[in-house]
């Protein structure tokens, strides 16, 4: 076997309903020079037998028990320390990654010599049948990986900022570790912040419009993003918002954060506005009204263009 050249870290807890199309994804991949971490993160189900039999089987996969759940973005660091490829990535376990995913990415990266290497992905939803299928790619993720640009940076493509979730990305190991890169542990929406601490000190960005990966929305409403009336959820998705803005004003992005401004009021905050008008706790209004107002009135300061659909939802919202 070759000497693997990125390593993909693959979290999962209690996730056996998909884990094996998961891995068969990541087996099939048309790059054949990986490393895999599995992470079994105290599973009740059969993530840990379908993780364990895979490792059997594939000596280019590795597997990582927790006895005791530490959550994702503790799976994600524990993995990162043993990473020993130049290029690392990540991947969920109830996700599908597209076969040809390593292969742009990577290979985009050792051509250009950039940091990270950025792709498009679509939701993978299913119908009333229960048969997932995935969807278009969505406008917001067409702004940041479309058309292609090799060693761009976030100054030069603001929008790339948008492109926040872990699973989208191969990037340089030697970068995490310079930086100091780590997940937010013991917190939801920990990829907010690392994306763009990312973006912010890579030398270089590539973008690609490629779909790398189908991102499942579960038919049970167990994935993260389908549980935003938590308050709890809530609350670390707002600071997931915040603290991943005020690396981009730290780091001296305004462009960068002014597009980030823009797609949370246009697409976040009007979903959460819709899920708060029939919510039983005001508490639950009252975080999500101090947010908006927050970022309503920096938008104002910032000149920064809203779509007018999202107006009365975002004026709804400040009043709470």
């Amino acid at each position: 076997m070759s000497t693997p050249t990125v390593t993909v870290i693959v979290p999962g807890r209690d996730v056996g309903a998909f884990a094996e199309e998961a891995l068969a994804s990541l087996r099939a991949q048309t790059r054949t020079d990986f490393r895999a971490i599995l992470v079994d993160d105290a599973s009740r189900d059969t993530t840990a037998e379908i993780f364990a039999e895979v490792a059997a089987q594939d000596p280019r996969f590795t597997l990582v028990r927790h006895e005791v759940a530490r959550g994702l973005g503790a799976s994600r660091n524990e993995a990162l320390d043993l990473v020993d490829t130049p290029y690392v990535g990540f991947f969920d376990a109830d996700d599908i990654m597209t076969p040809g995913a390593l292969e742009a990415l990577v290979g985009s990266l050792e051509e250009s010599g950039s940091d990270v290497a950025v792709g498009a992905y679509v939701r993978l939803r299913a119908d009333a049948a229960g048969h997932y299928a995935p969807g278009i790619v969505q406008p917001w993720v067409a702004a940041s990986t479309s058309p292609a640009r090799r060693r761009t940076t976030l100054a030069e493509h603001p929008d790339v900022s948008g492109n926040i979730v872990a699973w989208s990305k191969i990037s340089r190991i030697d970068l995490w570790r310079r930086e100091g890169l780590r997940f937010t542990e013991d917190k939801a929406y920990e990829d907010q912040v690392v994306a763009q601490r990312l973006y912010a000190a890579a030398a270089a960005v590539d973008v690609i419009p490629d779909v790398v990966v189908h991102w499942r929305e579960r038919a049970d409403g167990t994935s993260i993003t389908q549980r935003r009336h938590a308050v709890p959820v809530l609350q670390d998705y707002l600071e997931g918002m915040r603290d991943g803005l005020a690396v981009l004003d730290a780091a001296g992005h305004p462009a960068a954060a002014r597009s980030r401004v823009r797609l949370i009021l246009d697409m976040d905050v009007p979903a959460l506005v819709r899920v708060a008008e029939h919510h039983p706790d005001d508490v639950y209004r009252q975080l999500l009204g101090a947010f908006t107002r927050e970022l309503s009135d920096r938008a104002v300061r910032e000149n920064v263009t809203l779509d007018e659909a999202s107006a009365s939802l975002l004026a709804e919202a400040r009043t709470w």
